[in-house]
């Protein structure tokens, strides 16, 4: 309806060129909003207060004469201007019905819109690190980029899901040589673990079976390994130094192998994490390696034109980008004194490469720990010729899970955290999905572990899983009193809605286009969270106050009507976020 009353505004506006107005109105402009109370009708709109002064008109009196001007719809029982120049709007009643129709006829793509115009996204997410299982945290990103990717596919953009695997550089090789001591040890040698290293139990098994696989024949004695190493901390080292000497050792004894491993385990990690979202029902079109990038020689690349921007110079041996003249704190080196390339470099060249793929528009999700790269990495993209607009970010905050009351300590070095394979198996995908997604993604997330597995209307997806299945369970009653629903008749008789739970339900139902709409170009899947739990109420409310199966058979099917286009409704909500549309509870 709102885009209907858009459009008849648009029709309107066109018409008053030039005797109202000077130019064409920007479609963009027309924007029709609900009416916040109903003595103002049921949608209003500003339009011709924004307008007025270009048009040098007063207010009302341009909200006049487009009202004048707006075409005849059976849409409408009334159009008024307000105040300093607002136009309301009231709808005919027969208005309200037109959803339920709607719904009843495009059922799976009830909610859908061309708003994007296919306009091509990529939305980059959870992109973690292959050095070890999914965390919970690392869960909300994937939660959050797959319903956000949901959400532009369904309004009309080209959605592109990609993760970029960071699979070189200096995690990936300690989590080779974290491996490859646990190898050792298992081959007989006396290893002193490095307190840098990553010492979880999801190490062992890659162990093993790089000892199935390989044998003893990367075997080394473990004092070569550490040989002329820096002390480790705690006992008067440092345990970057240390870690970084063992590395150093363990690439000089092995050579080329020492790269093999860290490939063994970056494809182990990977494969764990596949399967670990591939169950969270995340899925991409595209793992990209930064190995592969820099192999390819797209990160020199990147840089050559980056040179020619004239926003990049050398001081003290390096080259650095001029990041501060595009908002960030400081400037930044893109290539140290003694050659090696920094990750911002690789950053850089990805992104590049993204756009250069035909992407128009680049949505990272990334950690909130990564804020300060924002501006930077906008910045180079601005810098290589792209509009800062093609970039955006979306920062996702931490997740804290309680038990009974108590926050769980997490650290995933140290092997204490909770994977989210441990979370799925406890709660289920449904609530981990739908809980990840009820607060905005820039606030911190409490996840009540307890309230999640609860089978209890105090438990939100629940309650909104219930209100699908509840309508399942009255099509069952319905049937098993041996009496049959007729659509036909219950969409001519929609009129003998009239109650007031009625009116709420049928009003809730109208916003869903808008809210997936909103949610997507606002990048908000907990809009769409908190509708569905309205919605649901709205439902258990009438169901509470009404009986759906009643003997008048117009009045039945109208009301079955009704709720079918709930559910429906619920179903196309659900799928957006990833849950299950449950028949039964």
């Amino acid at each position: 309806m709102k885009s209907d009353l858009e459009r008849l505004l648009r029709e309107a506006l066109h018409t008053l060129v030039p005797a109202h107005l000077p130019e064409p109105v920007d479609p963009a402009q027309v924007v029709v909003e609900r009416a916040r109370d109903p003595q103002h009708g049921d949608f209003q709109s500003n339009i011709a207060m924004r307008l007025a002064k270009a048009a040098r008109k007063n207010p009302r009196d341009l909200a006049q004469a487009i009202v004048q001007a707006l075409p005849k719809s059976a849409l409408l029982a009334g159009v008024e201007v307000a105040g300093a120049g607002f136009i309301n709007f009231r709808l005919a009643k027969d208005a309200w019905f037109a959803p339920l129709r709607d719904v009843a006829a495009q059922g799976a793509a009830y909610g859908r819109s061309a708003v994007g115009n296919g306009r091509r996204v990529m939305v980059e997410f959870v992109s973690a690190n292959p050095t070890g299982p999914m965390h919970v945290g690392h869960g909300r990103g994937a939660a959050y980029g797959a319903t956000l990717a949901n959400l532009l596919d369904a309004t009309g953009h080209t959605v592109y899901r990609e993760y970029y695997i960071n699979d070189a550089g200096r995690q990936i090789d300690i989590l080779a040589v974290s491996v490859y001591l646990r190898y050792l040890e298992l081959c007989g040698e006396n290893v002193a673990f490095p307190s840098n290293g990553y010492r979880a139990e999801y190490i062992l098994p890659v162990a093993r079976e790089l000892q199935a696989q390989r044998g003893e024949s990367l075997k080394r004695p473990a004092q070569d390994v550490t040989r002329g190493a820096p002390p480790d901390a705690p006992q008067g080292g440092d345990k970057d130094k240390h870690i970084d000497g063992l590395i150093e050792n363990s690439r000089r004894l092995l050579g080329a192998e020492f790269d093999s491993i860290v490939l063994f385990a970056r494809d182990a990690m990977l494969a764990d994490i596949r399967n670990d979202l591939d169950e969270f029902g995340v899925r991409f079109e595209k793992w990209f390696s930064e190995r592969e990038l820099a192999q390819s020689g797209a990160v020199d690349s990147a840089l050559a034109d980056l040179e020619k921007s004239g926003r990049v110079y050398e001081k003290d041996g390096a080259r650095w980008f001029r990041s501060t003249d595009y908002g960030d704190d400081e400037d930044r080196v893109v290539v140290r004194a003694n050659g090696e390339k920094t990750y911002f470099a690789s950053d850089i060249a990805y992104h590049w490469d993204k756009l250069r793929r035909g992407h128009d528009l680049l949505i990272d999700v990334w950690g909130a720990d990564h804020h300060g790269y924002v501006a930077r990495v906008r910045g180079a993209l601005v810098a290589l010729g792209y509009p800062g607009t093609s970039f955006e970010v979306c920062l996702m905050q931490l997740v804290s899970l309680f038990r009974s009351g108590q926050k769980l300590s997490m650290g995933k070095r140290e092997g204490n955290f909770v994977t989210l394979r441990d979370l799925r198996n406890e709660v289920g995908n449904d609530a981990c999905r739908f809980f990840y997604l009820m607060r905005s993604h820039d606030q911190a997330l409490d996840f009540d572990l307890e309230l999640a597995k609860s089978r209890s209307n105090d438990n939100p997806v629940y309650y909104v899983q219930y209100a699908h299945a509840r309508v399942a369970s009255v099509m069952k009653e319905l049937a098993a009193r041996g009496l049959a629903y007729d659509a036909t008749d219950g969409s001519a008789n929609l009129s003998r809605l009239e109650s007031e739970h009625e009116m709420a339900v049928i009003t809730s139902i109208t916003k869903f286009p808008e809210v997936v709409e909103r949610a997507a170009l606002d990048r908000t899947p907990h809009s769409l969270v908190h509708y569905l739990r309205d919605l649901a109420n709205s439902l258990h409310t009438y169901y509470n106050a009404d009986k759906w199966i009643v003997d008048d058979a117009a009045l039945r099917n109208a009301r079955i009507t009704l709720v079918l286009a709930v559910q429906q409704v619920v179903r196309n909500g659900l799928g957006l976020l990833g849950v299950c549309a449950p028949e039964s509870m």
